[in-house]
């Protein structure tokens, strides 16, 4: 009998034909959070199997619980065959260490040609359960302890405790994205959840020095160190975008500065995410919450761009948002007193339903594309090397 970790799939059962491809990449994934630890993983489609030195669990559990793709994570035991009588003996050795007054089974059988079905499998357990363990009961509504019994083609699994995943799909399975990563609470909660769809994330951060702080663009940095975990690594490109700023403040009327700014920041968007081979865009924009975000103003700063933009906080209110970002753990960082570029500048009444023919007048006003060059050229790139170190830029 070997002590284990048992990893479930969830919603990757449902992709059938291409679940190897999801498996393999989710084996990577842990593979890569691992590394520093001894152990063997391996898999088929029911399950993920994680071995490794008892001392070795609590660690393996934490980094577990930041990897997208799994549904549940069971620590249980292994047995050397699937028999009946080894079942029997192993599971009163390992409840006779337990405290407990009642108790339910539940018993998942893979292979039907097991001799017995789940429910039969159920009855005969508790029945040596009730026997061989004195003063306890059979509670199939509220039992102190679930003892999980798994039955496969040669082997059987005994556990008792169950961890919630993350769930989603395994990072990278869906591709690249490029997020534009703000100092705000919205930004690093849609970058989160672009990550548990299988996208593996690049941030942008423009830049507005004097405008903006250096606690400002630190702050961001360690938004993107905290959300980078769930993906193992992650690049910042840090795009100055002070000129930029700076010319539109002089020849764009207030009402529109905003909304020509964004589809500046989005033009940007779109060259850098083509180079490093992004398939999509992501921001935290949720619909009505700022002038900008507006679906009239939506509108108008998308159609700057051709790539996909997709915005997960789209239909989420703020406390909803809030709730998610103290649960990832970026909301005391966020809330930091450090403006970044799009509150900055803001005019006391900017447009709510700005017109395309307008945007474009405005724009005519400058050369915005000399502007977006030079500032694509003056990109910094802070890229982790080892488990997302960030200090030398703090």
């Amino acid at each position: 009998m070997q002590k284990l970790f048992l990893i479930k799939y969830g919603e990757l059962n449902t992709k059938k034909a291409n679940i190897g491809l999801f498996l393999k990449t989710l084996q990577k994934n842990i593979m890569n959070e691992l590394q520093d630890i001894t152990c063997d993983i391996t898999f088929d489609k029911g399950r993920m199997y994680i071995k490794t030195a008892e001392n070795n669990f609590e660690l393996v559990k934490e980094k577990l619980s930041k990897i997208f793709g799994i549904h549940e994570i069971a620590i249980g035991y292994e047995l050397e065959n699937n028999s009946f009588e080894l079942l029997t003996d192993n599971l009163i050795q390992l409840l006779q260490e337990k405290d407990f007054k009642t108790f339910k089974i539940n018993t998942k059988r893979s292979d039907k040609n097991y001799f017995l079905t789940s429910p039969e499998i159920n009855q005969k357990l508790g029945g040596v359960v009730l026997k061989n363990i004195h003063d306890v009961k059979v509670d199939v509504n509220n039992p102190e302890i679930i003892i999980n019994v798994e039955i496969r083609k040669t082997n059987a699994y005994i556990y008792f405790e169950t961890i919630k995943g993350l769930g989603g799909y395994p990072t990278s399975t869906l591709g690249k994205g490029l997020l534009m990563l703000s100092g705000g609470i919205d930004s690093p909660v849609a970058g989160f959840l672009a990550m548990k769809r299988g996208v593996k994330l690049e941030c942008i951060y423009f830049d507005s020095p004097p405008h903006t702080s250096i606690e400002a663009k630190n702050k961001v940095i360690t938004l993107a160190n905290i959300i980078g975990q769930y993906q193992g690594h992650i690049k910042v490109h840090v795009i100055p975008f002070t000129k930029i700023q700076e010319t539109i403040y002089k020849e764009v009327p207030n009402e529109y500065m905003i909304t020509i700014m964004r589809r500046m920041m989005y033009r940007i968007s779109e060259k850098l995410a083509h180079k490093n081979h992004c398939k999509i865009i992501v921001n935290g924009e949720s619909i009505g919450q700022v002038a900008s975000q507006t679906l009239d103003s939506m509108s108008v700063i998308n159609e700057v761009v051709k790539i996909p933009v997709i915005r997960p906080v789209a239909c989420f209110d703020k406390l909803e948002i809030i709730a998610l970002a103290k649960k990832i753990n970026t909301y005391e960082t966020s809330i930091l007193p450090y403006q970044d570029c799009c509150t900055i500048f803001v005019p006391e009444h900017p447009v709510i339903y700005p017109t395309l023919d307008k945007c474009i007048e405005y724009e005519q006003h400058f050369d915005y594309e000399s502007l977006i060059n030079e500032a694509l050229k003056n990109e910094v790139i802070i890229k982790d090397q080892i488990k997302n170190d960030y200090s030398d830029y703090l």
